[in-house]
């Protein structure tokens, strides 16, 4: 049987599921060859334009960007090397999605935990508006393995001293300062011991070598803590300088 003619470009767009408007756009680009035309100047498409279409929608279904269908130029080894990236492109943001899926989870358990990085929402009810501030500052200046390191400090039993530094009054007495700083400096030793790799960001960043977005740090404890503290945290870290010059 012979079939005569060919169909128009609203005909193939229509069994390809497509529109007039994308099978004009694939020529514009030159993914789509153009078919001969008639003698009354009307498109004539056939079967080989139809399997391009088809071809075409497929991939684009798939998630190909019309610029790498372009590229592959019908070569298998070529198509094969974009549809790998493709699939270790959307295995990345399932994993994203599945992550920021958790987050939200504990966001739901705990509305607090939206003001703190991932994986702190076991501290959110015990720690201060100011404080879950501070560790979401943190959370852009401090490396992966940093965070964990910090987040385990939060699981400790605060001392008595360092409970007292939390609650201390802007207007403490210069003797209430000192007697604090010298019970909080053992404790501050005790932390630089068991935490050596937290305290090493903090001395590098000390001696201008900080990481990335220090001064965010730096401001967000002079700004999230008030004066008092700040000279505690001072004075305690000058005691235990004397004691380690003097051995």
């Amino acid at each position: 049987m012979r079939i005569r003619g060919g169909w128009s470009t609203r005909e193939l767009a229509e069994i390809a599921g497509t529109t007039l408007k994308t099978v004009r756009h694939y020529h514009q680009i030159g993914l789509l060859e153009e078919p001969e035309r008639a003698a009354n100047g009307y498109k004539q498409y056939g079967t080989r334009h139809l399997i391009r279409l088809l071809r075409i929608r497929r991939m684009v279904d798939l998630g190909l960007p019309l610029a790498d269908i372009a590229a592959m130029n019908d070569s298998v080894e070529g198509a094969e090397q974009r549809f790998r990236a493709l699939d270790a492109e959307l295995a990345a943001n399932i994993e994203r999605q599945q992550r920021i899926r958790e987050e939200l989870a504990e966001v739901l358990r705990q509305p607090e935990c939206v003001d703190l990085p991932p994986g702190f929402g076991d501290f959110a009810d015990g720690l201060s508006e100011d404080a879950r501030a501070f560790l979401l500052v943190c959370s852009r200046v401090f490396e992966p393995s940093v965070l964990g390191t910090l987040r385990e400090t939060l699981g400790a039993t605060p001392t008595n001293a360092e409970k007292e530094l939390d609650t201390l009054a802007e207007d403490a007495s210069e003797q209430t300062r000192q007697e604090l700083a010298e019970r909080l400096a053992p404790d501050v030793d005790r932390s630089r011991q068991r935490y050596p790799r937290l305290w090493e960001f903090v001395e590098r960043g000390t001696t201008g070598h900080g990481p990335r977005n220090w001064m965010a740090f730096l401001r967000s404890v002079v700004e999230l803590h008030n004066p008092a503290q700040i000279d505690v945290l001072q004075r305690a870290n000058a005691i235990l300088d004397r004691v380690a010059r003097t051995g």
